[in-house]
């Protein structure tokens, strides 16, 4: 089994300005970030506009990084609210090679913690032997993960880490005290906390942007260079709020456009950046090219 550790990258999906999938510009990319030396790639996340893809172009898309990924990991993005359509799913896609599933709590039902439990527990039977990601984000599910019910999903057989958009700093902390479950971070601005706690790694949207720079922060935590990487974190900062100032991925999207990685398009009812976005989303992203500042490194 692959471990769930360092910098990942949850792919963005290209469209042309037609607004179809962009297959040679997700190529260009992926090959890009591998060069970058990026740990491991989700596909059809959050970040992929999983929602708007049909099953046939879910399925070139994940063709492609599997073809290009360099024999770094990859994990497919699964979820939906029965446990019968989600496990479906990963005995679909296992059979491409992959190598496990980031799977969100059922979204839109709101069920018990009994019924979470339950979900995960067939989800994972039917995913064997290859192993679960929990993706815990209530703002898009209407789930709220407790630490009793993150605890009871490490017990799960196959239930192997955890892509923490959670929000509770004490929640994620008890977590990677407890060890069961690789914490991964999930939320950019988190990135460097939740490494220096013990956390695994990190899942991160704008690491396609500046890959090297994330890898280097990653990497300097792991080998206990806290001022290197702080200094990093602190360089990175502005580039990951403003990508977030409007809905993932439209801010990527449009810098991505500029470095010849598909177009600024995505799907409804998504739309692109606003201009003042897009363009000090650009700005940051050409500042953040360099190395920290001298201010940076004595923070």
């Amino acid at each position: 089994m692959r471990s769930f550790d360092g910098l990942w990258i949850p792919l963005v999906t290209p469209f042309d300005e037609q607004g179809a999938v962009d297959l040679a510009a997700l190529q260009r990319l992926v090959r890009h970030l591998v060069q970058a030396g990026v740990h491991g790639f989700v596909v059809c996340g959050t970040t992929g506009e999983a929602a708007a893809l049909s099953d046939a172009e879910s399925e070139q898309v994940l063709r492609t990084v599997l073809e290009h990924a360099g024999g770094r990991p990859v994990t497919m993005g699964v979820g939906g609210i029965t446990p019968d359509d989600v496990a479906a799913q990963c005995r679909r896609w296992a059979a491409f090679g992959i190598d496990g599933f980031l799977v969100p709590p059922p979204h839109y039902v709101r069920p018990t913690a009994q019924g979470v439990i339950d979900f995960y527990e067939r989800v994972a039977a039917a995913a064997a032997p290859l192993p679960i990601v929990v993706y815990d984000i209530p703002y898009r599910t209407g789930v709220t993960l407790s630490l009793e019910t993150l605890r009871a999903l490490a017990a799960i057989p196959g239930v192997v880490a955890l892509k923490d958009c959670g929000g509770d700093a004490c929640k994620t902390q008890a977590l990677i005290a407890d060890g069961r479950l690789a914490v991964l971070a999930g939320e950019d601005a988190q990135v460097f906390t939740t490494l220096c706690q013990g956390g695994a790694g990190a899942i991160t949207a704008s690491a396609h942007l500046q890959p090297r720079h994330f890898v280097t922060m990653v990497e300097a935590v792991k080998a206990g260079r806290l001022a290197e990487a702080r200094a990093w974190h602190h360089h990175l900062a502005p580039l990951v709020a403003a990508l977030f100032a409007e809905p993932n991925p439209a801010p990527l999207k449009a810098v991505l456009a500029t470095r010849g990685f598909g177009s600024a398009t995505v799907r409804a009812p998504l739309t692109r950046a606003s201009a003042d976005v897009a363009t000090h989303a650009r700005a940051v992203h050409d500042l953040a090219s360099g190395p920290p500042l001298a201010g940076e490194l004595v923070r």
